[in-house]
Formats: structure tokens, sequence, C-alpha cells
């Protein structure tokens, strides 16, 4: 007989999220907290179990081979197209279910936090202070400044509000239309790169936005123009950023995601001195893991009903 659920790759501080409240709400659910398993264990954790809850594992179509009692995917991310082979996953007519806003204000604001450095040069300063340099760098006011939010979901919006609200005249473009309630004028994307000082990207990574801003929309830009990406690094091709940055043709570039995780030690970016680098942690405040934690358990309780009942 098929066992009930699984969370095979929960990491501990996500476990901290996990109340009593929460398990009592999916009876069952095995945790397995620590490091993300290979690939092969996680085939071996799976096996027998009719739903999985994952937050890193990587779901190929080796994986779901291996797993024939599986029915239902549960994935702790929003931008799932980098974390499991969708069309895998459909012809094996198994549902997938991906968490939506959770983390919209956190991720906009950590944006927010990279515009800021870009503009004021706050992590350079702190650095070459620490290292025994008194060295005062001059920045930029924003408030006068236009910022262009490039994809409006919940992060978009967020993003746009924010602008607004530190006085920034605010363009966005959008495949779907810009809303009327939001503060912010619309714009054809090349357009909206021309005429920003501040670049903000939002956009999901689908095929047609794989490479959207390649070198010759980043040549649109403005000259000394800066560029934040915490959505998926692919949207932007990765060596036309790194000429474009060793350039001046982008001025400061504010970079929360990356081709490969962890960036490995060598990578070019290291050398440039006009960019900022986090750790893919844009979505991870304490408010959104908890926020996480709750939806996921709610879904996983509506897939596992939903398998039962068709029993």
């Amino acid at each position: 007989m098929a066992k009930r659920a699984i969370f095979p790759d929960c990491p501990p501080d996500l476990a901290a999220a996990i109340t009593p409240a929460l398990q009592a709400r999916v009876p069952g659910v095995e945790l397995r907290v620590g490091d993300p398993p290979s690939l092969e264990e996680t085939a071996a954790l799976l096996q027998g179990y009719k739903a999985a809850m994952l937050y890193a594992v990587y779901v190929s179509e080796d994986l779901l081979a291996a797993c024939p009692d599986l029915e239902s995917v549960v994935y702790l991310s929003t931008g799932i197209e980098t974390h499991a082979d969708l069309a895998a996953i459909e012809r094996r007519g198994i549902s997938l279910r991906r968490m939506p806003s959770y983390a919209d204000r956190a991720v906009a604001e950590h944006a927010t936090a990279l515009m800021f450095d870009a503009a004021r040069q706050v992590a350079r300063m702190n650095r070459v202070l620490r290292d025994g340099t008194w060295k005062q760098v001059m920045g930029l006011e924003l408030g006068s400044r236009t910022l262009g939010v490039v994809g409006l979901g919940g992060i978009g919006r967020e993003m746009v509000r924010i602008g607004h609200g530190l006085g920034m005249r605010v363009l966005a473009w959008t495949r779907s239309g810009v809303p009327d309630d939001l503060p912010c004028e619309t714009r054809e994307l090349d357009d909206l790169l021309a005429e920003s000082d501040v670049v903000s990207l939002h956009l999901a990574l689908r095929p047609e936005t794989q490479g959207l801003i390649d070198a010759a929309r980043l040549g649109r830009m403005k000259p000394g123009a800066i560029l934040i990406n915490t959505a998926r690094s692919q949207i932007v091709e990765a060596e036309a950023l790194v000429a474009a940055l060793k350039s001046g043709q982008i001025g400061h570039a504010g970079l929360d995601v990356f081709d490969t995780e962890p960036l490995p030690q060598g990578d070019p970016l290291f050398t440039l001195p006009n960019v900022t680098l986090t750790t893919h942690a844009a979505w991870y405040t304490r408010e959104a893991g908890d926020r996480l934690m709750d939806l996921g358990f709610a879904v996983l309780d509506e897939e596992l009903r939903r398998i039962e009942a068709r029993a």
C-alpha cells in the first residue's frame, strides 16, 4: 500500500517553521531534515509515496521513472522552471504545485537593497574600511531617478509601489499589460530600457524570456545605468552582461541569481568592482519562510485529499 507524503530535503531553518499545528494538518508526513540528498538517495526516499514536498531536489525524468507511485509534487518555490523537467512531469500525469506570492515583499525589498547598494556603494565602503582604508565613495540620489520594472507579477508590483514611495518615476513593462491601479507609466521594453536609470527584472524564466536582456538590449540602456536581477539569471545573457559592466555601459549590477549556484570561484563576476552579489537569498526572510511552510502544508493537504478521493 502506497504511503502518503514525504518531505525528503527539508533544510533545518525551514524545519524550525514547521509547527505542531502544521504537522497536524497533514498527519503522517515524513520529514527528513538536513543536507539535500543525492538523486539516488531521493529516489530511495520517495519509494512508495504518493506525494512529495520538495525544496531543492531537481525533479528529473530519471527521478520520476524511479518513483512509480508518485502522483503529486509540491515544490516550495515560485519559479520552478529551473527545478523540474516540466515536460517529463506532464508526460507522466503528475500534479505539480508551486508556491505563489509567499515572498513577493521579501524579494522586492531585497531588490531595493541591491538598488541602494548600487547607488551608494555601501558594501564597497564597508569592505575597504575593514581593510584599513578610509575612503568616501560618491553616490547618487534615487529620489529624482527613473526606475524601470520589467515584469508585473506580485514581486514586480511590490517593486513599483516601493519605487513610487521613494519618490522615483516608475516605468513598467509586462507581456500581459499594466494594471490601472499601479502608480507607474507603461512603456514598451526597449523604451523602458532607454529611459530608466535603474532597471529591475521580475520575470519568470520561460522560453520567451530566456536571453531577453541580450547585448543589444543592454546597449539600449542609459550609459552607467543600474541593473538589478532577483528573478532568474538566464533572463540576461551572462557574457553580454560582463562585457557591459567592463565597458561601463552598465554602471553597476545587483545580482542575486546565477547560471550556476553556488557561483563558482573563478567566475568573471568576482573580478568586477561594479557588481553586488548575493546568494539567491532575496526570498529568505523569517516572515516569508513562515508563509512558505504554511502554504506548502495547505497545498500538500489539498493534494492528498484529491488523491485519496480518487482512490
